[in-house]
């Protein structure tokens, strides 16, 4: 993996704040700490207002880098970043970044590994990213100017005590294959960290069996698990059957792109899944706080994700097959351009584009779109899915006025956006 020189302003920072590490963490004994206080232990720490939203590329991120690999070197966790440390670096670039102000910061992966007990030069990726949205901006759906602290306990400290706990029960009873144990950073700005991580892997690709990605695990409701990414491989299927659900209540989605970690690896050819339980009304706001959590939720989801990465370690990479999911035209996180400032339902495969969110003051707002909305057509042209719809708002200009149909429950409506 590449190593990137440190700015000068963060070069005197690192010599305090890596070291770290080595001496910091929890108080606790985690051999006898209990499951529900390990995960709120974790969770309460990276989404402590003292993080400040662990926006990329700010001393928060790198506290809670430094956080996730002392946790790592506890649990016995081998380093596998740059120069043999835990942290892979690179340098934060691209629209979002320059928006938040972040252009040529230095942000960082972190990353461990533990050896497989049979096939260790054979390896299944187990990622989350730790970034948040830091105090808000354009990565808020918030609707004020005013900075808050978007404590970001769902969206990720979620996904990332998900890792911290599975990498601990790895390190305990390794599974077959090697586990890449990876905290990512940047995915709030383009998955940016989990994009690099895939373009400088030292590993064949043919050695990667498959990439496991929690994602805002922490908001289960009714017991009702999503998981993307099931058509990415030939073995999903027959692995799911396998697992044992419990009592959840599981619903898949085969397609391999999206807006999270998992996109990245789907597409270089690594089959992925993505554990999410789901959007809520705190996403991507200042009242995304750890009180929130459904920590019993999240212990049966990881209980299942545990259970799927043991499965896929008695594959070879030979027995496992990628196919595409979706039509690569559009990636989902173009972010470029105008916007409608909503969120998209990634599990819906119905015809339209379905809107799960949107951003207060943004144009579907002041259109009067609203939560649930479908959209079905832009103008003169259908919109068939999710990637019709990215390609047609590639067209437009801020400025740019058009007439939309959206289908609101039994009733198709005509809306007017400005962009």
């Amino acid at each position: 993996m590449k190593h990137l020189p440190y700015q000068a302003w963060f070069a005197a920072l690192s010599l305090f704040l890596i070291p770290v590490f080595f001496t910091a963490g929890c108080q606790k004994d985690d051999v006898s700490q209990s499951q529900p206080d390990f995960l709120r232990e974790n969770i309460g720490w990276l989404a402590a207002d003292e993080r400040e939203g662990r926006l990329a590329g700010t001393i928060h991120e790198a506290d809670a880098a430094n956080y996730i690999a002392d946790r790592f070197l506890q649990f016995g966790v081998i380093p596998a970043g740059d120069d043999e440390t835990y942290f892979q670096e690179f340098l934060l670039s691209g629209p979002v970044v320059q928006a938040m102000s972040m252009e040529n910061h230095i942000s960082r992966n972190v990353v461990g590994m533990v050896h497989g007990s049979q096939n260790p030069e054979q390896f299944i990726i187990l990622g989350a990213h730790y970034d948040s949205q830091g105090m808000g901006g354009v990565i808020s759906m918030n609707g004020s100017i005013e900075p808050s602290i978007h404590n970001g306990a769902d969206d990720n400290a979620s996904g990332t005590t998900g890792v911290l706990y599975l990498a601990k029960q790895l390190a305990e009873n390794p599974a077959e294959k090697s586990i890449l144990l990876i905290a990512f950073s940047g995915e709030e700005m383009g998955l940016i960290g989990s994009r690099y991580f895939a373009e400088n892997m030292e590993m064949s690709r043919d050695s990667i069996l498959a990439m496991i990605n929690l994602d805002m695990i922490g908001r289960l409701v009714e017991q009702e698990l999503t998981i993307f990414g099931t058509g990415t491989a030939n073995i999903w299927s027959e692995i799911l059957e396998s697992v044992e659900s419990d009592s959840l209540a599981i619903s898949t989605v085969p397609s391999g792109t999206g807006s999270s970690d998992h996109a990245a690896f789907y597409e270089i050819g690594i089959p992925s899944l993505h554990y999410f339980t789901g959007i809520h009304e705190d996403y991507h706001r200042d009242t995304d706080i750890p009180e929130k959590i459904n920590y019993d939720g999240m212990a049966a989801v990881l209980s299942h994700a545990e259970q799927t990465v043991r499965e896929i370690s008695r594959y070879t990479p030979g027995g496992i097959e990628f196919t595409e999911t979706t039509d690569p035209r559009e990636s989902v996180m173009q972010r470029d351009g105008v916007t409608l400032g909503v969120l998209p339902d990634y599990s819906y495969s119905g015809e339209g584009f379905r809107i799960e969110g949107i951003r207060e003051g943004q144009p579907a707002d002041n259109a009067g779109i609203e939560e649930g909305d479908i959209i079905i057509r832009m103008g003169e042209n259908e919109v068939e899915d999710i990637y019709d719809y990215m390609e047609l708002l590639g067209e437009y200009r801020a400025g740019d006025s058009e007439r939309l149909v959206i289908r609101r429950g039994e009733e198709e409506i005509e809306l007017d956006v400005i962009f």
